[in-house]
């Protein structure tokens, strides 16, 4: 076989095995907006229909109109509101600290650092009962704050960064100190604008991380009008005792910030990937 015939028969191969993933993938996505749009009595109905004979958008009606049972909208910006302001907390603290630990020189600067990565091997659920009596002691309970200060303490984003950080040339912070600028001015002025890849695909990361968080809101909120959507998901399964379509439609809702948000950081979201090593 001819070297052409093998790189053919490769991608082929690679081609069939990815439509196949593909399919497993997004058959359930189809079927949930499907679901969303038919009245209850087509939605368990059997066998399924992928397409909606009767589209209807009543299930978005009644579901965005619930405002004492299971308020959706006020769920969906809570989780809005703390998923922004977290993801804001934790790109300026950590790009900070990952300029520290890769432009900066101090005394045992490597030996802290690979210190801090070692935390991440401490599972999170250790984390959980220490966390709460924090937030419990500082009266957070049942406030935003509970949900967007703790997990800010990550050490992910400052590897990630880091890694970044160590790929731009010495040569312009040099040129910068020539010039006069401060450590600031060259973190503010020079790191930042180079790295935008790396801070998108940090800030896709985090966002969707504390938008999908379920358990830690589950434990530090009492009020239904303080719940994220994630719990808020679990409220429904009692409030409309499984109407499956309404269940559909509020994950359709929870699932549309972040399909945006990738869509809008995709481009920024490979090269952030393809830039980003493991160096030095």
């Amino acid at each position: 076989m001819s070297l052409k015939s093998e790189q053919r028969t490769t991608k082929l191969t690679s081609f069939i095995l990815l439509s196949v993933v593909g399919v497993f993938w997004i058959a359930p996505m189809i079927w949930i907006l499907s679901t969303s749009l038919k009245p209850e009595s087509a939605a368990i109905s059997w066998p399924i229909k992928w397409i909606p004979t009767n589209p209807t958008f009543q299930n978005y009606i009644d579901v965005i109109s619930n405002t004492s049972e299971a308020p959706i909208m006020r769920w969906f910006v809570n989780s809005l509101f703390i998923a922004v302001t977290h993801t804001i907390f934790v790109l300026f603290i950590t790009s900070l600290a990952a300029y520290a630990y890769s432009r900066l020189k101090f005394k045992g600067r490597d030996k802290i650092f690979w210190f801090l990565m070692a935390t991440m091997m401490v599972p999170p659920i250790m984390n959980l009962i220490p966390n709460y009596s924090i937030v419990d002691t500082l009266g957070w309970v049942d406030t935003p704050w509970a949900m967007i200060i703790p997990g800010l303490g990550g050490v992910f984003g400052i590897f990630l960064l880091r890694q970044f950080f160590l790929g731009i040339p010495d040569e312009l912070e040099e040129a910068a100190i020539i010039d006069g600028a401060s450590l600031f001015q060259i973190y503010y002025q020079i790191i930042l604008p180079l790295s935008k890849p790396a801070l998108v695909v940090l800030a896709l990361f985090t966002f969707m991380g504390n938008w999908n968080d379920f358990l830690w809101p589950l434990i530090v909120t009492d009020s239904v009008e303080m719940r994220t959507l994630p719990v808020g998901l679990s409220i429904l399964q009692g409030t409309y005792n499984i109407q499956y379509a309404k269940m559909m439609t509020a994950t359709v809702l929870s699932a549309i910030p972040v399909l945006i948000l990738f869509l809008a950081a995709q481009q920024f979201f490979v090269k952030g990937i393809s830039l980003t090593g493991v160096k030095g």
